[in-house]
Formats: C-alpha cells, structure tokens, sequence
C-alpha cells in the first residue's frame, strides 16, 4: 500500500536566514516583510517572534512597535524556492527514491517500501523530525495513505509527527479546516461564507451544486485526499544526475520481462558511469504503471560500484516486490548517489592470491534494512569515547588504542550503578549489588586511573575515575569503578558503577 509522507517547513524563510548567518542571537526575534508598493507586511515570522504577539500579516510598524529589538529582513521569494530545493534533494538521497517539492514550504515523499530502511513508521518519522532539527530546520512531519491527507495532518499539528494508520483517512480528516484542501484562496473564502468550515461538513455536501459554482477543483481535492483519485508524485531530478529510462508501447507485468529489462537498464547505465568515470552509491528504480501510480526500489552499495553483474543481482532479488497491476509502461534507473571510481589494473601473477571482500556481503544486508557498520579505535582514555562508528566499507583506519590495561569485551550501552562495599580511596570492592544480586568479590586488579578530558568538556577539568576488575565467587569478570578519587568530593560522587562485562 501507498504511503505518503508530508514534511512541513513553517519556518523555512526565517530557519533559511539564521542558518546562512550563525552570528544571529538564538534569541533574537526575526520577521520576514513583503512590500507591495508603499505596503509592507509580515510574511514569515520564527517562534520568537510568535510568543511575542507578532502575526503573519501585520503591518510591518505594528510588528516593529510591538518589540523593538525584532531583526527585519526583506523577503526573497527566489532564495525561499533554492532552500526548498536545496533540503529536498538531500531528502531525496537520504530516505526515498520518489521526493518531490511541496511547494512554498514542504516536501512530499512516497515511502512506499522504504520505511524499512529507517525502523518503521514511528522511527522514520522521529529520525526526519530530529535530523532537520539538528541542521535548524523547524519540521512539521506526517504520513499517511495520500498526498492530501498527509499535507493537512502536516499543517493541523502542533507536535513533530502524526501518523495516520492505513485505512484512516477519513477519520484523520473530517474535522480539519477546509482551507487546507489546497484549494485556491478565493474559493476558500466563498466556502466560508456558505457556512462550510470543515472536510467533512464538504465531503458530505452534494457533488452537483459544488461543481456547478465552483468548477471540478473541489471535487477533485477531496477524491486525491480520499484516495479515489491517484495523484503521482513527480520525482525531483538534478539536471547532473544520470538517468535511463525504458518505454514500453504494450505494458509489461511478467516478473521475466522486468528482470530482461532492469538489466539492459544497467548496461546503459553503468556505460554513462564510466564514460564520467564515477561509481555508484545508490541507485533507484522506478516503475511506472498505467494507472499512474509510481513503485520505487532502492538498491545501495557499501562502495562505488559500476559492475554490470553485481548491480543487476541487487535489483534482481528485489523485483518481487514489484506490483504491476494493470501493467508498466516505463522503467526509470537512477544513480542517485554517485562518487569518482577510477579504473584498476590487476596485476599478473603466476600464482592466483585470494582476497577477501565482504562487500557483496554487506550490500545485501544493508538493502534488506540491517544497519551494518564497522567499530574502530578513537584516541580518548574515556572508554565510551574510544569507539566510534565508521560505514562498513570505509577504508582502513590508523588510529589504535594505547592502554596497557585490559578492557572487557562488552561495553553496557551505559553505566549501570551499582551498590558497593569499599575501603576508601584505593582498595577494591569486597561486594557489590548488580541488578538486585549480591557478588562477593574473590579477586580484585587495579585502580586503573582515568581522568576527564577538559577540553572536550570544562566540567571534566577535575573528573577522576578509578576502575577495578573484580572476579566476583560464581566466576565472573566484571569492569566497575568509582567516581571520583574516594577523597575530594570534587572529583565526583564517589558512587560506584558497573561499565563492563568481560569474556
């Protein structure tokens, strides 16, 4: 089933002129102002500015009365647009294969199939709420089963996300104003002067008057927001991405004849690539039907790639999938993401030498949704800062570690505290209490000493710790340490936790 998601940018004038200038006090109100002629207005405003009583479309002395420290810029229509674009073409590569402009202030994605890349519904939806916000983007986000209903949902909330469940529209919709049936201004306003103020109180109205005063664009609105009527997504493309494409004068539907030609798409395809000399990252196929409905599956490598073989395999396993309905028409490949690849020579050698890749490897799990990821070393003494996370197939890394000390196997995600039986400030636990069972302590080593990293943060400047392996009577390794060097009360709490588990 189609599922559309909705991603509201209310703030996207005002988010675009504090991110191009980051000397802007978080606090300072900004105002956006449209003139026509000797009027001028507001036409966007950020949160500050809302708390402050100020609204879109006040006359702009009234809004500069109102609060005289309020930052007022001009309007620039044209930057606005190139934002938009800008965000949903990194959308684009980031979450779905079909993503297009919602224009002046969102972005419209069809994530059907794709939702199981990113967790689920519940946890794409945070994700998107959560990576705009880090990049300062206010977002509004929803999803449901059209593009009208997930438009308004987007724009009724107040919190981050909604999820409208499948099959819910109706109930999701019928008590949201009609002005957001992206309906032209003037008819919202003669819809409100007949009395009508809600989706529902106009969906249940009579067909025949409606269209007889207003035209078919109201009954047009409602039947997409339904679902009665398909409303395409139309994909952006940068004019730089290559694209192939292949159509069909008689629909096809047979699982063989999509496979035949996925991999003569390939070809054409990797042909471009290396005429330009790049690899490919991600590519999407899209698939058009007869009654206008789009399908998308999206194939990533660890590593750029451009061999015929591998890339027709990942499509290949996936064409299942692929719901023909009344027939395609046309198929588009495209390389989404792309990076330099230069050609290799191998060398000859009388005596073949075996290498191992795990690429084709990764590949598949990653394009089955798994999360797959290398752990290397960091230069930290912290143990939780002395991994991180690096992409499967990224190369090798030269940082190590340089403790001298053992370090267990298993990290808990965070420190658990524990209760502890102790001489102060240098001798091991005698007991501890972990998860409610009492160890008695048989063999203890340490401390090991780790200070915090001051320049990472300033309120590590007198942070000690002082771990311990202990060897508790069943047998069991455990990495434990105190907070603090058990003597200066600034060193830290002196509580006692429980950080690793050894083989």
């Amino acid at each position: 089933m189609t599922r559309v998601v909705s991603i509201f940018l209310p703030e996207l004038s005002t988010d675009r002129i504090r991110r191009a200038d980051p000397s802007i006090p978080a606090d300072t109100p900004i105002v956006v102002i449209a003139r026509s002629g000797s009027k001028r207005w507001v036409s966007a405003i950020d949160t500050t500015a809302r708390k402050l009583g100020i609204k879109i479309g006040m006359p702009a002395a009234k809004a500069q009365a109102l609060f005289r420290e309020l930052l007022m810029m001009e309007a620039d229509p044209g930057a606005d647009v190139a934002a938009l674009e800008r965000i949903t073409l990194w959308a684009l590569g980031q979450y779905s294969p079909v993503v297009a402009m919602d224009a002046p202030d969102g972005i419209i994605m069809d994530t059907e199939g794709a939702d199981h890349l990113q967790g689920g519904e519940e946890m794409m939806l945070t994700g998107i709420a959560n990576r705009f916000r880090a990049r300062g983007l206010t977002a509004r986000v929803s999803i449901a089963d059209t593009w009208g209903a997930a438009h308004a949902c987007a724009r009724a909330i107040t919190r981050e996300t909604v999820i409208v469940p499948p099959g819910q529209t109706f109930a999701a919709v019928e008590k949201l104003s009609i002005a957001l049936l992206r309906l032209p201004e003037k008819v919202v306003h003669d819809l409100h002067l007949l009395g009508f103020r809600t989706v529902g109180e106009l969906s249940a109205t009579p067909r025949a008057p409606l269209t007889l005063r207003f035209g078919p664009e109201i009954g047009r609105r409602l039947d997409q927001m339904f679902g009665r009527l398909s409303e395409p997504i139309d994909p952006i493309r940068p004019p730089e991405m290559i694209e192939v494409s292949r159509s069909f004068a008689e629909p096809i539907g047979a699982a063989e004849t999509i496979n035949k030609y996925v991999g003569r798409l390939v070809v054409q395809l990797v042909t471009e690539l290396q005429r330009k000399g790049l690899g490919v990252r991600r590519t999407d196929l899209i698939v058009e039907k007869v009654d206008g409905v789009r399908q998308a599956i999206r194939a990533g490598t660890a590593k750029p790639a451009r061999d015929i073989a591998w890339l027709t395999k990942l499509f290949r396993d996936r064409t299942e999938k692929i719901e023909p309905g009344f027939g395609i028409e046309k198929l588009t490949l495209v390389a989404i993401m792309t990076e330099p690849l230069a050609e290799e020579q191998k060398a000859s050698s009388l005596i073949a030498e075996e290498t191992a890749d795990i690429t084709p490897l990764i590949d598949i799990f990653g394009n089955r949704g798994a999360r797959v990821y290398r752990v290397t070393a960091v230069a930290s003494d912290v143990p939780e800062r002395s991994v991180r996370k690096v992409a499967a197939g990224a190369g090798d890394v030269i940082e190590s570690w340089t403790h001298h000390w053992r370090r267990p196997v298993r990290l808990l995600a965070h420190p658990e505290q524990i209760e502890a039986i102790a001489l102060i400030p240098d001798y091991p636990p005698a007991s501890i209490t972990w998860r409610g069972k009492r160890r008695r302590v048989v063999r203890a080593d340490g401390p090991e000493r780790v200070f915090g990293e001051w320049w990472t943060r300033s309120a590590e400047y007198q942070a000690v710790r002082d771990y311990f392996v202990v060897e508790d009577d069943s047998g069991e390794r455990l990495w434990v340490y105190r907070s603090g060097d058990g003597v200066d009360p600034q060193t830290g709490s002196h509580k006692w936790f429980l950080h690793g588990v050894f083989a």
